[in-house]
């Protein structure tokens, strides 16, 4: 069959799956490319397509649009379509559906789909890449939970896959076994080169553990980027609301490239028209608060005590509530008046919710104090 030229490593165009009896495509017009040795993290809420895309990869499901091309080869299109089986995509589930009736041993050779001694220096490599070799004995139901997802692991590596599909990896894991799973999982894949899509829930497992991150909503790639980006320059107001802690404060353009809000003058993308009714994006730490007796604008509704942090909510004398994160040893009485002010690098602008399109004008400013005037800008 013929390559697209498009095709390098791992790359869907235009791909859209629509189950039997649905109206609503599970995934609608799905395009983007992902490199050798780089890992992608899907998040997005539950029924948003996360899963449906990985069965699409993997060929447990066949799509009815677009091209899948992996390392260079077409595996599916609408009218082509090569087996799950040879595709060499690595699976980790959610389960990790190990055997139980197999050793540690077994388990990594039933990857292989033979006994051949051939293959034996890879899984003792394998296993002591995991850290798994002296346990290599032992059954499944005597191994901790960590254990278990580094043996999953270990066998979707040992064929060494094209790709390696993680849905949700460590959703079955407490807090802190996941943290550390994160980072040796995270090492392995860096070791090995493979390149390794994942689904999640978490954002900050996803922004910890992947080096590009695609949002997905109601089947749609709403934005493609890097962690950074996504969290600092979200493309639409669902992924500002989704990914962190936002408030949004409500302003108006008040002439090219500057809009005007209850905390000041902002710099604004300059293709949003004057007198548009917009709404900034504000996270947690962009908010400073003072104490103070004179020209206090905000009071304080709450505090939650988070260890190293006190999380406030503070209301603005104009009535919007904001979220601001402070140091543990700052503390505020519910009731108190303070000064609340603005640190905002990337000044991201949406339209209000009632407009037409809540897709993002951003701009990450120079500081211009000549906006300033009497209000505080950044």
């Amino acid at each position: 069959m013929q390559v697209p030229e498009w095709c390098e490593y791992l790359k869907l165009r235009n791909v859209t799956k629509t189950f039997p009896g649905q109206d609503v495509p599970a995934v609608s017009n799905l395009s983007f490319d992902l490199d050798y040795g780089e890992i992608l993290a899907f998040l997005g809420p539950s029924g948003c397509g996360k899963t449906t895309t990985l069965r699409l990869i993997a060929g447990f499901e066949h799509h009815h649009e677009g091209q899948i091309c992996l390392a260079g080869r077409t595996v599916s299109s609408p009218d082509y379509s090569i087996p799950p089986e040879k595709r060499n995509v690595g699976i980790v589930f959610q389960d990790y559906a190990l055997f139980p009736h197999l050793n540690v041993w077994e388990n990594v050779r039933f990857s292989f789909n033979s006994k051949a001694r051939k293959h034996n220096d890879t899984i003792k490599f394998m296993l002591s890449l995991v850290g798994l070799y002296d346990f290599r004995n032992r059954y499944p139901h005597e191994l901790s939970g960590g254990q278990q997802q580094r043996l999953a692991l270990a066998r979707a590596l040992a064929p060494r896959p094209k790709v390696l599909l993680l849905d949700e990896p460590f959703s079955n894991l407490d807090a802190d076994l996941r943290e550390q799973m994160r980072v040796e999982v995270k090492n392995i894949l860096r070791a090995t080169e493979t390149t390794t899509i994942f689904v999640t829930h978490d954002q900050e497992e996803a922004f910890a553990f992947a080096d590009k991150v695609g949002v997905l909503q109601n089947g749609k790639l709403e934005q493609f980027d890097t962690p950074e980006k996504i969290y600092h320059t979200p493309l639409t107001r669902f992924i500002a609301d989704f990914v962190g802690e936002a408030d949004f404060l409500p302003g108006t353009i008040v002439q090219a490239g500057v809009v005007e809000t209850d905390l000041g003058l902002f710099p604004s993308y300059s293709k949003v028209p004057e007198g548009a009714e917009v709404e900034v994006m504000i996270r947690p730490d962009d908010v400073k608060i003072l104490p103070g007796t004179e020209h206090t604008n905000g009071e304080i509704l709450q505090r939650t005590f988070r260890g190293s942090i006190n999380s406030y909510m503070v209301k603005l004398d104009g009535g919007t509530v904001l979220h601001s994160d402070q140091p543990s040893t700052l503390l505020f009485d519910t009731g108190t008046r303070v000064r609340v002010q603005l640190e905002v690098e990337h000044v991201v602008v949406f339209p209000r919710t009632n407009q037409e399109s809540d897709r993002s004008h951003s701009y990450t400013p120079d500081v211009d104090m000549s906006l300033a005037g009497t209000k505080q800008v950044i």
